[in-house]
């Protein structure tokens, strides 16, 4: 857990692109932080889940690198204990955001998909749950199709008054409510090539506004 007073640590400290480093205020979670986190994830998921054959859907595109990262710690686990998973992966992507504003409609792209998880495990990927409405409606339409069972790790939650309740089955970290960006989080497609999560700054929300 991140404590909503947090300042994060400085830009100075880290390896930080060039054209980023005015329109970022800190890096609220190292690389390493979240590599090692990650990991963990990756041990409770296949100690729960150990011997099911698992469909991983990675809900795009924030989630990519946490999910790739993810699945190469499963992998490694699988090589090394007796009680592995087998894995298949798919790929989702939802569309809840204006801006830095979540809005009260989400958009699920490829969602005609979801009937081929019809009796499968599955383990749904994200890389932030927010007011939690985005992953109440894809989970409403994955359980019309009848999947044997659904899991939903998420690298970040949110603490903001704006949440509806829902909490993942797996948390990576419990961060403030402030907009982060990097590792595959984005504002407006730009920071995804960040190798840390930090905290946007306000002046480039206006610099990258649409």
């Amino acid at each position: 857990m991140i404590a909503d007073d947090s300042k994060g640590h400085e830009l100075s400290l880290f390896c930080v692109p060039k054209h980023y480093e005015e329109d970022l205020d800190s890096v609220i979670i190292p690389n390493g932080l979240i590599k090692d986190r990650t990991e963990r994830l990756a041990r409770d998921i296949v100690r729960d889940m150990g011997g099911h054959h698992i469909v991983a859907l990675c809900v795009l595109k924030g989630g990519y690198k946490f999910f790739a990262d993810l699945m190469d710690y499963i992998k490694t686990l699988n090589r090394n204990i007796d009680k592995s998973v087998p894995l298949t992966v798919d790929f989702i992507r939802l569309k809840s955001y204006s801006n830095d504003q979540s809005t009260n409609c989400v958009k699920v792209i490829g969602g005609d998909e979801l009937s081929a998880l019809t009796g499968k495990n599955v383990l749904i990927v994200e890389d932030i749950v927010e007011t939690g409405r985005t992953m109440e409606t894809l989970l409403k339409l994955l359980n019309e199709c009848h999947p044997k069972m659904v899991k939903v790790v998420s690298l970040l939650v949110k603490r903001t008054p704006r949440s509806s309740g829902y909490r993942p089955d797996y948390i990576g970290f419990e961060v403030p409510d402030k907009f982060l960006v990097g590792y595959a989080l984005d504002y407006n497609e730009y920071f995804r090539d960040l190798s840390h999560i930090c905290i946007l700054s306000d002046s480039a929300k206006e610099k990258y506004k649409v």
